[in-house]
């Protein structure tokens, strides 16, 4: 599940994504085979945080199981 980490708050994406030209047709972020598409990895501070993302629009994204 990919959720959109803010400041102090966690958010879905359907909240953030869904005004962005980037998003698929259900206001998705784009990802596909494991990689988001519309944004770039973020290096892990350590092993036990989730896969991080930084979207084109600057909002960072994480992948949690």
């Amino acid at each position: 599940m990919l959720v959109i980490l803010m400041d102090e708050q966690i958010l879905s994406p359907s909240q953030v994504c869904r005004g962005c030209l980037l998003a698929d047709k259900k206001g998705q972020p784009r990802w596909h085979q494991g990689k988001l598409s519309c944004g770039h990895v973020l290096r892990k501070c350590s092993e036990n945080q989730p896969d991080q993302y930084e979207c084109e629009m600057g909002f960072r994204i994480a992948r949690v199981e």
